[in-house]
């Protein structure tokens, strides 16, 4: 961890995420296993916050994580832009990337 990080304990992730977009105005937030509703919302409020984040998502398997309804729900609402699953043998593996022609059409929708 570098000299500007803060970190929160002791709170839930979900109140903590929001308590440092207000009144810390981070570039990235890191959250381990987000799992909930609420971590789901405060994921959404720091992306439209213009925060990025890094989060973990636990499983025993690579099915249990692809099942995982946190990760499907972000995946599915464009949230996400790479999901990596880390093996037993500490090898890093791509799963999910949102590919570019995705977010120029998610951009796209929007009127300004």
């Amino acid at each position: 961890m570098g000299i500007r990080t803060d970190v929160m304990d002791n709170i839930p992730k979900a109140i903590g995420m929001k308590m440092l977009i207000r009144s810390m105005s981070p570039k990235v937030i890191i959250a381990d296993e987000i799992g909930s509703k609420e971590d789901i919302e405060a994921i959404e409020y720091a992306i439209t916050s213009g925060v990025k984040g890094i989060f973990t998502a636990h499983g025993a398997s690579l099915e249990e994580i692809k099942e995982n309804p946190i990760l499907k729900e972000l995946i599915l609402k464009n949230k996400i832009e790479k999901v990596l699953l880390l093996d037993q043998k500490h090898n890093v593996h791509l799963i999910y990337k949102k590919e570019e022609e995705e977010r120029k059409c998610y951009l796209s929708n929007y009127s300004y």
